[in-house]
């Protein structure tokens, strides 16, 4: 059986939260594909060229302890706007999206590039006040010193550019259900999601 979920959002948007309840739910596999950008980011930090960081990439990779930093957000963001470096990362994104078992994808071109045949696709959003509080706590919680302000204006200039890159801008699919968590709880985002999936997964078989 092979069943996609294919989630879509900025930064902070709680897509990946929602991407990981999503894949324990239907016994589905996870891939958080901004760690793919992430790790391509800090290995270009670390001294090597972009696109053959890319090509080279493996699922070791992602277990890095400083993908989460604020400083590998950004190195992503810089790295994920590289027609080159996209693509030679799609191949490994849509070989995780087909396997046998069903997967749950979560980036910012999911829905549109990567898998545009996935049986549910969702945007995420929030409103950018409510992401950058969130990614204050979970960066500040982490031994980051800036503020909350500072924090939103790098999500602002994040997004900007994710949006204006030529090659896979971030937006949402013409058939992604549209998921805005700024006043929802993680419990009730959730809920929201796992009914999009079941209308077409199917309730007797989650």
């Amino acid at each position: 059986m092979r069943f996609t979920v294919a989630i879509d959002g900025p930064a902070a948007s709680g897509k990946g939260t929602i991407g990981r309840a999503l894949a324990a739910r239907f016994g589905f596999a996870h891939l958080d594909t901004g760690l793919l950008y992430r790790a391509v980011g800090a290995k270009v930090r670390d001294g090597a060229e972009a696109v053959a960081a890319a090509e080279g990439l493996q699922l070791a990779d992602l277990e890095r302890g400083d993908l989460r930093s604020g400083a590998a957000g950004q190195a992503a963001s810089e790295v994920a706007a590289m027609p080159a470096v996209r693509a030679a990362l799609v191949q490994f994104q849509r070989d995780v999206a087909r396997r046998c078992g069903g997967a749950v994808l979560d980036g910012r071109d999911i829905g549109t590039v990567i898998c545009p045949e996935a049986e549910v696709k969702l945007f995420v959003t929030a409103s950018d006040a409510a992401r950058a509080h969130r990614r204050w706590l979970e960066l500040s919680a982490a031994g980051d010193p800036r503020g909350e302000a500072e924090i939103l204006a790098d999500l602002r200039a994040r997004d900007a550019r994710d949006k204006a890159r030529a090659d896979a801008p971030l937006s949402a699919a013409a058939d992604a259900l549209l998921l805005d968590t700024t006043e929802l709880t993680i419990d009730a985002a959730v809920e929201r999601a796992v009914r999009a999936v079941e209308e077409q997964f199917g309730q007797g078989r989650a």
